[in-house]
């Protein structure tokens, strides 16, 4: 068996080797606890005909245990300076692909068409940079690709905004955003200290599964999450004066607006917060013919 990577000696140790420093603009921040890798590597349910995407491996920490329980893993790193690294560590895994890229830039599914033929069970496993946590997930379930979910680390804050259900504070447009596409819930904690360098604060590894179909069918998907983010401009104001200040045009619309909100049986002093996924599909809907068909 070889020795595990993500322990604090061993990471000194390679970092020593290749003189490598941390870059704060890039968020890395490695994982120094295989306990912790084993846990996430747990919740993805892998078996030995599955595929993992793996994001910022670093220096293969956890793509290493992704390698040890499915049939192939991808693994998209932006830093050069980790490649001849990563071919170190990863040397014994031949079940591993590097591919030297920018995930927001990167082709993903023409990646898994190469690197990934025959594999139908695939699952995005990663710790993602905290930076630029929000624009990858949304980026890789915007691009519709040929997997069954996520598990994936980010700051405890982002997680909890991801998974809020209505009526909380930290229920908003990225909650609905998400689990428009997705079931989503935090599957384990994760404390600073077994990090190097150690981040400000905690993190939370959650568990996105995608659904068979949205949970709300709508005329327009851009357009809903349009107007949930604009029903969120201000968390302390009505959905009728979001609106308004949200949506192109909006203060010209206020009837309008009220017409669609009455159509809906939603009360035009309630605040985005207390709204449904539903109840945002519904308006969407009722408001996309003054928004979206005028001449």
């Amino acid at each position: 068996m070889y020795k595990d990577i993500a322990t604090p000696i061993r990471t000194k140790e390679i970092l020593n080797k290749y003189g490598f420093s941390f870059k704060k603009s890039l968020g890395q921040n490695f994982l120094i606890d295989p306990n912790i890798l084993r846990n996430i590597v747990s919740h993805a349910n892998l078996t030995e005909n599955s595929g993992a995407i793996e994001v910022g491996p670093g220096i293969g920490a956890l793509t290493e245990h992704l390698a040890r329980g499915a049939k192939k893993v991808v693994s998209f790193e932006i830093d050069q300076r980790l490649l001849p690294v990563l071919e170190d560590t990863l040397s014994p895994y031949k079940n591993v692909k590097i591919v030297h890229s920018d995930i927001l830039k990167a082709d993903v599914e023409k990646v898994i068409a190469d690197e990934m033929p025959g594999i139908d069970d695939i699952m995005v496993v990663a710790n993602l940079p905290y930076y630029v946590t929000t624009p990858i997930l949304m980026k890789l379930l915007n691009d519709r690709l040929p997997i069954r979910g996520f598990v994936v680390m980010m700051q405890k804050e982002v997680a909890d905004r991801i998974t809020a259900k209505p009526g909380t504070k930290e229920y908003g447009s990225l909650s609905i955003a998400i689990q428009y596409y997705v079931t989503a819930e935090i599957a384990m904690i994760v404390p600073k200290t077994v990090f190097m360098p150690q981040p400000n604060v905690d993190s939370a590894v959650i568990r996105l599964i995608k659904h068979d179909k949205p949970p709300v069918e709508v005329i327009d998907e851009d357009f809903l999450f349009q107007v949930t983010r604009a029903s969120f401009v201000q968390r302390r104001k009505t959905i009728l004066n979001n609106l308004q200040a949200g949506l192109q045009d909006g203060k010209k619309h206020k009837e309008q607006i009220i017409d669609a909100l009455e159509k809906c049986e939603i009360e035009p002093t309630r605040r985005g917060e207390t709204l449904s996924i539903q109840e945002f599909g519904k308006l969407a809907d009722a408001l996309y013919p003054y928004f979206c068909k005028r001449q």
